[in-house]
């Protein structure tokens, strides 16, 4: 090792186990090094341009701010109360009604935000409080919220899908493509479990709607549920992009939010839209850092060096994803997404592509894992989100949260050694692994 990468791992770590922001972490580690490397004045020109050549010229990135938009929208009171009035419909009247709606709503607005931290801190806000005031515990009501949430990045559209997608070249259609299977599988997995707390804890039942109730809720949610299909359906037919899918859904997310179900006025659109700005700014903030991160990475041939030490243990495919899915299992536990995505899945992927594991099958295995890693403590996202707005205690949502995240981590495994759970959609849409 150099001066300059003593110097930058140095700097990395101890910005870190000092709590500074990632994006902040990363940008310190950088300059340190730029300022110790031979000719730092050059090697910051070099960063730069290819920086702004990269962000200028990448299309896959308009998409992001598009489903931030999208997901800000939806995420209007009364649209959300419109979904879970809907969700409800569906589900009747069973034991544990509510908690398998707060599942429904939850795969229901996956299509539509494509955020973990959107649908527990939207839907999820409504879906507690419908929870609480039927009886059902805190502790179980924020569970299942936490729980439901991590569908929202599984199932498309989906916004890590979109950042890995640009970290690796992979096909964001192929991704999205690749969710659907093992998002339908979490949503299964989840609503049995629930339906057998529920039967033994003797929850409340649901309300069962007549059939001219139910169409009417159904018409009344249509345009709402119309915005997956017009995302998806333009998506996988090939008509457009999945950047220019999430314009034309935004639209429509706008026109119906105002003019059909007038959501909200002037004032309520200057917000979604000072939202919009202030997630785009923390997320663009955090790539640039990342993309100056990864660069030094590269020139140091970090990912030489690990792809090296990894085969020198073993050059087995199931090895190889065992030992990343148990390292990223703990990262999650203490670090957020962006830090795991940006910074470890650009060392990681090139020894994956190397032993011949599929960047899409890869993708969506890492995204679950990440999402999994937002439930569990002690720095878990979503566990903070769902406490916060329950009123619930946090040891008692942990508890409650346990049996999800085992079943999450058996699901995880499941895809990750049953390859076509994933690929099996997109091959059917011509994708063809490893080409």
């Amino acid at each position: 090792m150099n001066l300059a990468l003593i110097v930058f791992v140095v700097a990395f770590v101890a910005v870190f186990l000092l709590r500074v922001p990632i994006g902040f972490g990363m940008v310190m580690a950088s300059v340190f090094y730029f300022v110790v490397s031979p000719s730092p004045a050059a090697t910051v020109d070099m960063v730069a341009s290819k920086f702004i050549a990269e962000m200028s010229g990448s299309f896959i990135m308009i998409a992001v701010p598009l489903y931030i938009f999208m997901a800000e929208i939806m995420n209007t009171g009364r649209v959300t109360q419109i979904i879970f009035d809907f969700a409800a419909g569906l589900v009747g009247k069973r034991r544990g009604a509510l908690a398998q709606v707060n599942i429904v709503n939850s795969i229901i607005f996956s299509g539509m935000t494509g955020s973990a931290i959107a649908d527990a801190s939207g839907p999820g806000n409504i879906e507690m409080k419908a929870m609480i005031d039927e009886g059902y515990p805190r502790g179980f009501t924020a569970a299942v919220t936490a729980a439901s949430a991590t569908e929202g990045p599984i199932i498309p559209p989906s916004i890590p899908m979109i950042i890995y997608a640009m970290i690796s070249g992979t096909s964001v259609g192929a991704l999205f493509m690749g969710g659907i299977v093992p998002g339908l599988i979490l949503g299964v997995v989840m609503m049995v479990y629930t339906g057998f707390v529920s039967i033994k804890r003797n929850y409340p039942t649901g309300h069962r709607l007549s059939a001219r109730e139910f169409i009417r809720k159904a018409l009344r949610s249509s345009p709402a549920l119309a915005t997956i299909v017009i995302l998806l359906g333009s998506i996988y037919t090939g008509i457009v992009t999945p950047t220019e899918a999430g314009a034309i859904a935004a639209t429509w997310a706008l026109i119906i939010s105002v003019f059909f179900y007038r959501a909200f006025g002037p004032k309520e659109f200057l917000l979604v839209l000072k939202n919009t700005v202030k997630s785009i700014g923390v997320l663009s903030f955090m790539i640039g850092a990342a993309y100056t991160f990864s660069y030094i990475v590269a020139i140091e041939q970090i990912p030489v060096l690990v792809a090296n030490a990894m085969m020198g243990i073993t050059s087995k495919p199931w090895v190889m994803l065992l030992i990343t899915n148990f390292v990223f299992l703990i990262l999650g536990c203490f670090l957020d997404v962006s830090t795991i995505q940006l910074v470890f899945v650009p060392i990681v992927l090139p020894v994956m592509m190397k032993i011949g594991i599929d960047p899409v099958h890869f993708g969506v295995v890492i995204v679950l894992n990440m999402m999994i890693g937002l439930s569990t403590p002690p720095f878990g996202m979503l566990l903070f989100i769902v406490t916060g707005l329950s009123g619930a205690k946090m040891k008692d949502v942990i508890r409650e949260l346990v049996p999800f995240i085992i079943l999450f981590i058996g699901v995880l495994f499941l895809i990750t050694y049953i390859p076509d759970l994933v690929l099996w959609i997109p091959k059917m849409m011509g994708y063809r692994p490893g080409l």
